[in-house]
């Protein structure tokens, strides 16, 4: 059992409560946001499923009970300050009960004001945008951009620029070049993200299966009593 004594250096409110950013392990999305209190913490890093501490019904809850979509523990961080906790989490199905994969997906015009759309902008981070780029530039083709360029070309030219770009990376290598070998990995995950977007496989999936060799983990291991690599 965790020793609540362990706790007592996080730096609770008065309502002895404490935020809890919930970000997804594979992509750092920002799935949700909530409060613990050392009863809800407790319970999370001994389940090792993500609770919270219900402001509105006064409870103890564990995110994902009665749905199913549960946030499964990978990793507990805290803040400089003590008082704010990230938890870095598996999804199981959509966090947000609206059915989003987060619960963050209004944007926040110039003026101010939430835009009523839905924007899958604020998942993942620059691969994700870059892949968007590509499918739009697939969509709606620029004259002045590379990108479009290549797309229209075709797969064979996209390739050929990845195995170029694969040569260069490995060149770099063997010369131990610092700063080329930044550069010339830069220029293949890009070309490797565009020929992404013209196969449409989105970086998501990569991200998980990159997730799945990470070490073994899921719903089921949990459930079996096994622990999570």
């Amino acid at each position: 059992m965790t020793d609540l004594g362990s706790l007592r250096a996080i730096q609770f409110d008065e309502h002895g409560l404490v935020p809890a950013i919930v970000q997804d392990w594979r992509d750092g999305t920002v799935l949700m946001v909530g409060y613990m209190n050392q009863a809800a913490l407790r319970e999370t890093l001994q389940t090792q499923f993500v609770n919270f501490w219900s402001r509105s019904r006064n409870k103890l809850w564990q995110k994902g009970e009665t749905s199913g979509n549960v946030l499964m523990l990978k990793r507990l961080y805290v803040d400089c300050d003590l008082d704010a906790i990230l938890v870095k989490a598996e999804p199981i199905g959509p966090t947000c009960h609206t059915g989003n994969r987060s619960c963050i997906f209004t944007e926040i015009s110039e003026q101010g004001v939430p835009i009523d759309q839905k924007t899958e902008e604020a998942y993942g981070g620059i691969l994700d945008r870059l892949y968007e780029m590509t499918l739009e530039r697939k969509q709606k083709p620029r004259q002045d951009s590379y990108v479009s360029s290549l797309l229209t070309d075709g797969l064979d030219r996209i390739l050929k620029k990845v195995a170029e770009e694969a040569a260069e990376v490995v060149l770099a290598a063997k010369n131990d070049n610092r700063d080329d070998i930044i550069h010339e990995v830069a220029d293949l995950v890009f070309h490797t993200v565009v020929m992404l977007g013209h196969c449409e496989v989105p970086p998501k999936e990569i991200y998980q299966e990159l997730g799945k060799r990470f070490g073994q983990s899921g719903l089921k291991q949990k459930k079996d009593g096994g622990s999570a690599g």
